[in-house]
C-alpha cells in the first residue's frame, strides 16, 4: 500500500551543522550500517524541539562544541537507496552555518561517534566514497559558495 493509498509516510526530519575554523570545517566520523564515515554534526529533530535548537544540541552531543548559528545554509530532500541499510528512507535535512564558541574536552561523544574532527575542504573532498550520505558534500558545497540565507528563514511558532 502506497502513501497515496492511505499508508502513513513521515519523512526523517535531521538538522546538520557547517562549522568552520581556519579554514577547516567541523566533521564526525561515526559508524552507520557497519561502516566508518564522515558526516556534518546531524541528527534527528526531536519532538518540541526547534530547528535551531536541535543543531545547537546535536553539534554538542557529537563534538562537544558550543557553536553560534550564523546563518540557514539550506533544506535538503534526499531518498537513501534500498540497498545502503537505510531502507529507502526519505530525509529531509535544514543544514546551518555555525561558528565555534567553547569546546569541552571532557564531554563524551554520542554512541556511534569515534571522533570529531577538523577537515579542509579539499580532505572532505578526497573521501568522497566515505561521506555518510550525498547530502554532506552538497550541503558543504552550498556553503562554500556562499549559500546563506538569514535564521529568520526558519521559524518556528509556539
Amino acid at each position: 500500500m502506497s502513501y497515496r493509498e492511505g499508508r502513513f509516510w513521515q519523512p526523517d526530519v535531521t538538522v546538520a551543522t557547517v562549522v568552520v575554523r581556519e579554514g577547516r570545517l567541523l566533521m564526525v566520523e561515526e559508524r552507520a550500517q557497519g561502516k566508518l564515515v564522515f558526516n556534518q554534526p546531524a541528527g534527528h529533530l526531536e519532538p518540541d524541539e526547534s530547528l535551531a535548537d536541535a543543531a545547537l544540541r546535536e553539534t554538542r552531543e557529537e563534538t562537544g562544541w558550543d557553536v553560534n548559528l550564523t546563518a540557514f545554509i539550506g533544506a535538503y530532500q534526499w531518498k537513501a537507496a534500498d540497498s545502503d541499510g537505510a531502507g529507502g528512507r526519505h530525509y529531509l535535512r535544514f543544514a546551518f552555518a555555525a561558528e565555534p564558541v567553547a569546546h569541552d574536552a571532557t564531554r563524551a561523544l554520542d554512541e556511534g561517534i569515534v571522533q570529531a574532527l577538523w577537515m579542509t575542504p579539499e580532505e572532505l573532498q578526497a573521501e568522497h566514497s566515505r561521506h555518510r550520505s550525498p547530502l554532506v558534500w552538497q550541503v558543504v558545497q552550498d556553503f562554500l559558495a556562499g549559500r546563506r540565507s538569514p535564521l529568520s528563514m526558519v521559524q518556528q511558532l509556539a
